[in-house]
Formats: structure tokens, sequence, C-alpha cells
């Protein structure tokens, strides 16, 4: 499997970018999720999971850093099922 390596951007709520490195994304249950990482030069690299909450007919897509214990270790599996060549920290 090959690994999306797409760099998105991100405007923060206080004005500043923030840039990410796509490994994955999925959708479970019509919700769209992304696996991140904050910095690819790093020898130990911090993984996110995003979570798509855009409402329905934005133009642009809205994602928050998943927090909620459960979602985040189900998405997780997932993910770590699909890249289970790899090791990351969330």
């Amino acid at each position: 499997m090959e690994r999306n390596q797409d760099v998105i951007t991100f405007t923060t709520e206080d004005g500043e970018e923030a840039k990410f490195h796509v490994i994955e994304e999925t959708r479970i249950n019509g919700t769209d999720y992304l696996l991140v990482l904050d910095d690819f030069e790093e020898e130990e690299q911090e993984a996110l999971i995003l979570k798509d909450v855009s409402a329905e007919g934005e133009q642009e897509a809205v994602y928050e850093i998943v927090e909620d214990e459960r979602e985040l270790k189900a998405v997780a599996d997932l993910f770590g099922e699909l890249l289970e060549d790899t090791e990351f920290i969330l």
C-alpha cells in the first residue's frame, strides 16, 4: 500500500498556518478521518487523527483533532490495520 504524502495546510483560530503530512484517510459511518504527521523531518513524529466536522454545503473542509477516547481508539485501530507496518504515537 502506498502512503499518501500530501501536505495540507490548516489555518488555526488565531490565524496561524499549520502544515501536516497526510498519511492515510478513511471514512467511517459517513465521517471522514485523516491520519496526519506534524513533521516528516523529525526522527520521532507525532501522529494526529483529524475528523471532518464540516457542515453540509461548506466549501472548505473543517477538521478537529479527535479527542474522545473511545472514538480515537476505534479510528486508530482501523488506521493501524491499514498501515500495519508503521508505528505511530497518538
